[in-house]
């Protein structure tokens, strides 16, 4: 790719990043972002820096606990923490950003694979979305819900006593006032991490399943059972929440579990083809798109056999 072509789209990047942020995202523009990516297998990682940089800089939601109404010099302020774009969105991209509101009506987002993106919602929250999620969105004046039917997603919550905020997950519901934490539907059951302040789980399938969490803390509850409770342990939080900024931390995983990690964000799937070394712990921190440099490490750390002779596929062995 020529430097020219190069710039051009990092800046068709970053152009759409900045769109995604300002919560005026249209099906005809998810649809441009497609068509975009399907052009060139290179520009889903490029969207994904984007992403990542962004996400990097842009203020959170303690910083914002009112909604996105803003005088001039607020909005160059904040424009100023955002300078990462500087030089890379049009000037009419940056401009058409600020002050603009979500509707109150339900709306649908969708990632797909290795997709991750960064929505401000007219509350003052923001919500990272993982890979291959789908949610559903509706804010009213007396709550504000999110339905999680698939996958994953962080929320950073602007304070509001007044209107709770509830994600519901299956049978699940985890309910905040003004916290930072995330939602992950998994076969087993619905994993909460808490990164900031306090959240109230349950189910609605047994009342008896009411649990405070604080920072800090996670927990797997399922319609009849909570799975899995662990408090005090907030470095393992946020190594497991590493996606925010496209990373995979790994920190003594199974090579199992290792695996299935990548295999949320990438086309080319990973098979550890011998049950014995599945068990195998491992560290590291890697890119989310980036199997075949795992692959490698794995390699040379155990000694394995790596056969990469497939495209759609990675076979440890």
């Amino acid at each position: 790719m020529t430097s020219a072509r190069s710039n051009e789209a990092r800046d068709a990047a970053a152009q759409f990043v900045a769109r995604m942020d300002s919560g005026n995202w249209t099906d005809a523009d998810e649809a441009l972002l497609q068509a975009w990516l399907a052009e060139d297998p290179m520009r889903q990682g490029l969207l994904l820096q984007m992403q990542a940089q962004w996400l990097a800089l842009a203020p959170t939601a303690a910083e914002a606990d009112l909604p996105f109404e803003e005088d001039a010099e607020e909005a160059s302020l904040r424009w100023a923490r955002r300078g990462v774009l500087g030089g890379l969105v049009a000037a009419s991209a940056a401009a058409a950003f600020v002050g603009l509101r979500w509707s109150g009506a339900p709306a649908e987002y969708a990632t797909r694979l290795g997709e991750i993106r960064r929505l401000p919602l007219s509350d003052g929250s923001v919500m990272t979305i993982n890979s291959g999620s789908n949610l559903t969105v509706a804010m009213a004046k007396q709550a504000r819900q999110v339905e999680l039917t698939q996958g994953e997603a962080w929320f950073e919550v602007a304070k509001d006593a007044h209107r709770p905020f509830v994600v519901a997950a299956g049978n699940v519901r985890v309910r905040a006032v003004g916290t930072a934490f995330s939602v992950r539907r998994r076969e087993t059951g619905v994993e909460v991490q808490v990164t900031e302040g306090v959240v109230e789980t349950w189910s609605d399938g047994d009342q008896s399943l009411h649990m405070r969490l604080v920072a800090g803390d996670r927990a797997m509850i399922s319609a009849h059972a909570v799975v899995d409770y662990e408090t005090g342990i907030s470095s393992s939080v946020d190594r497991a929440l590493a996606w925010r900024s496209g990373m995979i931390d790994l920190n003594g995983r199974t090579l199992a579990a290792a695996a299935e990690e990548f295999n949320r964000y990438n086309p080319r799937q990973i098979i550890i083809a011998d049950p014995r070394i599945a068990r195998e712990e491992f560290d590291g921190l890697f890119r989310i798109n980036d199997p075949e440099g795992f692959a490698e490490a794995v390699k040379a750390s155990l000694g394995v056999s790596v056969d990469l002779s497939e495209p759609g596929l990675i076979r440890i062995k």
